[in-house]
């Protein structure tokens, strides 16, 4: 049955629907990037909120910069911009239809249907799902990188912008003009303080053609940081059969594990949602959960994804039942890098490993192991890079950070050790390709990334750790680097 308003009554009993009527709400928040993470993590605690009867004016209104957008667009304006969310739990899948969005803006090169919307005065948050990477961020610097050639066309066309901050720039002007309120800016990306990174591209990017105009962004505009978390498999034929396993004909449907975690800081001087009534956490401290989750589980992932991928692993579960991958995952996280992640009220850092290994675990998602691997080269340095440092800074053991660096670059050699080819798995694919080939003679050649590495590119213990075991995974393969690995005792 395809999907729509008019079928919801009769759709399998087994799917939960909307609880409320959606003819009465109305978009109070602009998102930008509909992604899956997005559908099954924010529009789910607001179609939670809207069922229980509360904020019916903070509706979605969806929207994108980019051409796959617009196909996003259709395919959900096709389903009156509902979704299907399936959470996949080991006793059996949930479905549920979520009817938080109302509207998706036309996507357009000049995005000036996106600037009209958010200049709109319903308008009082902006949201965004754009990914690690793209934030603009330079790596060596870690700060935002106003020389992008993206960033330096928007600088040049202000009126006519082609990313989101620039569109985001615009927007503003036009309020301000207008004599409006600024609506506040809301990253809901996996990267540290991601509010911080959100207003230094937003005024970075004014910058360009406007420095006063940007100083007036620091000084008006809300950037509350955020923590978001929800494990969310990319779609493909299987997750499209299993929403037809329920009868429903949805070609984006997303699944996603039970855990979900939301943390904001309160910071919205227009207003919000009362996401605290539905299990959002509001709190000052959002770096502390912030640095428990990058680096227990986002590194986590790091360390069973290329361990995984060279041992055969298809899917993160295939990880945590082999012997060795779930091994080096424990004792990597237990010896490098819980002794720098503080409490947080929810968990201590032991809980918390104990918690995501129990979700990487999970029979019923199914999270691919080649998802893991994506993008190394934009997720290594937010998500292992920070836990290496601060060994290195207290002479602790950095040896499993070594290795799973080493088997990172192993894996961009594009090859398993079969002789398969790994298909490119990394914006920067053809770059790691040629400085794998090279790091096999001389490791320090992987180690000159310092868009990835930063201050330890040139460290001698970390170097030497690197060196030592890439050597190793080449002699004599990648399990026996394991198993040398798991059989070191823990540095006093």
């Amino acid at each position: 049955m395809k999907l729509q308003t008019n079928t919801l009554g009769a759709l399998d009993k087994r799917i939960t629907v909307p609880g409320y009527d959606r003819s009465a709400l109305s978009a109070g928040i602009v998102h930008v990037g509909l992604g899956n993470f997005h559908r099954a993590h924010q529009a789910v605690y607001l179609d939670d909120l809207f069922a229980k009867g509360l904020d019916h004016d903070w509706a979605i209104c969806g929207a994108g910069v980019r051409a796959p957008d617009g196909k996003m667009r259709e395919a959900l304006a096709a389903q009156d911009f509902l979704s299907t969310v399936i959470e996949l739990d080991p006793s059996g899948p949930r479905p549920r239809i979520i009817g938080a969005m109302v509207d998706f803006v036309e996507v357009a090169p000049d995005n000036g249907p996106l600037i009209a919307r958010m200049s709109e005065p319903a308008t009082r948050i902006v949201s965004l799902t754009v990914t690690e990477g793209g934030y603009y961020v330079d790596a060596t610097t870690g700060t935002f990188d106003p020389t992008h050639p993206d960033i330096v066309a928007d600088g040049a066309a202000p009126d006519t912008p082609k990313t989101v901050f620039g569109a985001i720039v615009a927007a503003l002007k036009a309020r301000k003009t207008g004599g409006l309120p600024p609506f506040t800016v809301m990253s809901c990306d996996n990267i540290p303080g991601n509010g911080e990174v959100t207003r230094d591209a937003v005024a970075g990017t004014a910058r360009l053609s406007n420095p006063e105009f940007a100083q007036w962004i620091e000084a008006n505009v809300a950037f509350p940081n955020a923590m978001v978390d929800r494990i969310t498999p990319a779609t493909g034929e299987g997750e499209r059969a299993l929403a037809r396993e329920f009868g429903l004909d949805d070609p984006v449907p997303v699944t996603c594990e039970p855990f979900r975690q939301w943390v904001l800081e309160d910071n919205f001087p227009q207003g919000r949602p009362r996401l605290e009534e539905v299990g959002v956490t509001f709190t000052d401290h959002v770096h502390s959960y912030e640095r428990m989750k990058i680096r227990i589980l986002n590194g986590g992932h790091a360390i069973i994804a290329y361990a995984g991928a060279l041992m055969g692993c298809e899917f993160a579960d295939d990880a945590m039942r082999h012997p060795l991958v779930s091994a080096f995952l424990r004792k990597v996280e237990q010896e490098e890098i819980l002794p720098h992640v503080q409490p947080v009220p929810e968990f201590t850092p032991p809980a918390y490993l104990d918690l995501i290994e129990e979700r990487f675990g999970n029979t019923a998602v199914k999270d691919t192991i080649r998802r893991l691997c994506l993008d190394g080269s934009n997720r290594q340095p937010k998500f292992i890079v920070p836990s290496i440092a601060d060994g290195l800074r207290k002479g602790a053991s950095v040896e499993g950070l070594a290795l799973e660096s080493a088997l990172w670059c192993r894996y961009c050699f594009g090859n398993f050790e079969d002789g398969t080819v790994i298909e490119p798995n990394d914006p920067n694919w053809s770059a790691l390709t040629a400085l794998a080939a090279e790091a096999r003679d001389r490791p320090e050649a992987w180690l000159s990334q310092r868009a990835v590495y930063g201050e330890i590119a040139g460290n001698d213990v970390f170097g030497a750790a690197f060196a030592r075991w890439l050597g190793l995974i080449w002699s004599d393969g990648a399990q026996v680097a394991l198993e040398t690995y798991l059989k070191t005792q823990p540095k006093d």
